[in-house]
């Protein structure tokens, strides 16, 4: 089997982490018979340093004619007071709205032996294990009318959503709690919101195709507590696009790092990869950043693109039993304590992915 892959290195920390999610992906390749063929773009502030927009029109060309797309990071501080359309992020937003990628999902998780890395008491985030389900091409980030009045006095952002937009990244959150643990909470601010009351109203329609699925309802401030008081009481959630951004992140820290953190963004075309965690230009160029959210991105691109599940699985093994081993980047140590670099990390994961047993003749 042959894959036609684009990369997006991005800005920031971004081609660190895509470089080390590469060597990783390259190896499960070797190692499982199957054959990637990398086609590296340019996004956001790499392009705009460029001359070009940022999302060029010869990216986005190259990234729906692909079998999946990994992306490191986007943003960077000098464009922070340009127009919309010349800001980095704006990239992104584009491309994930080009493609119809609708859902994206955010796993959360704490591997064993990280738990007390974060500010939590072990005992409270031990086994956490959630998939957070992020509306991704609607609501606030796309809604119209946007922008500034003339005087630049009021601004407006618009939060709207159809009920198909809901029903099908609903769909795709009821499905992902069937194969894990069967518990789905829906996360909205109905109380205020006529949009959260559509959501809600969806949601409970899906709801009725789904009788093997616990479903309930949070708002998204009291979700926002509960993650924190009770992180353990989640499977999945879904959720709208803006608070999908917060408590996605929110998570991070119960993991321990938004380094750990990879994310799949599904949809009408070929899906998205990327770790959730931001450019972080102070850590660019030091072989610093945590390349494990982009390993782990890899894996969901094997697992939700191209089909090769062992592979998948046999990252997110390598992943843990080099956690096991003690080994750890810089975000996830006391400051002061010796860390890994982010190349080594990942040939020390690259060194520990096992490929498939031996067939025998029976």
């Amino acid at each position: 089997m042959s894959y036609r892959l684009t990369v997006l290195p991005g800005d920031g920390v971004g081609p660190e982490v895509v470089d080390a999610a590469v060597f990783v992906l390259r190896t499960a390749a070797e190692r499982f018979n199957f054959e990637i063929r990398l086609r590296p773009q340019i996004i956001g502030a790499a392009a705009l340093r460029n001359g070009l927009p940022p999302l060029p029109p010869a990216t986005l060309e190259a990234c729906g004619a692909s079998d999946a797309i990994l992306l490191g990071a986007v943003g960077d501080p000098e464009f922070d007071r340009a127009p919309i359309e010349f800001r980095p992020e704006t990239g992104l937003l584009q491309l994930r709205k080009a493609l119809g990628l609708y859902a994206n999902l955010r796993p959360a998780m704490v591997w064993p032996g990280l738990e007390g890395v974060g500010p939590f008491h072990p005992e409270k985030v031990a086994g956490v294990d959630m998939l957070i389900v992020r509306e991704l091409t609607s609501g606030l980030y796309y809604g119209e009318p946007r922008g500034f009045s003339d005087d630049r006095s009021s601004a407006v952002n618009t939060m709207r959503y159809t009920r198909d937009e809901v029903e099908r990244v609903a769909v795709v959150a009821f499905e992902a709690a069937r194969r894990r643990r069967k518990k789905l909470t829906s996360v909205d601010k109905s109380n205020v919101l006529e949009a959260s009351q559509l959501w809600r109203a969806e949601v409970e329609r899906v709801a009725q195709r789904y009788p093997d699925v616990a479903l309930d309802h949070l708002y998204v401030d009291a979700c926002a507590m509960t993650l924190v008081l009770d992180p353990k009481r989640f499977d999945v959630v879904v959720t709208e696009n803006l608070f999908g951004d917060i408590l996605s992140d929110e998570a991070g820290a119960i993991a321990g790092s938004l380094g750990l953190l990879p994310s799949a963004s599904l949809g009408d075309g070929p899906g998205l990869f990327e770790p959730v965690h931001g450019s972080a230009p102070a850590l660019a160029g030091l072989d610093a950043a945590n390349p494990i959210g982009a390993i782990a991105s890899a894996a969901l691109m094997l697992r939700h693109a191209l089909r090769q599940e062992a592979a998948a699985d046999a990252i997110e093994r390598a992943i843990g039993a080099t956690l096991a081993a003690g080994l750890r980047t810089i975000d996830l140590v006391p400051v002061g304590t010796a860390a890994v670099s982010c190349s080594a990390m990942a040939h020390a994961i690259a060194e520990r992915l096992q490929g498939p047993p031996p067939q025998t003749l029976s």
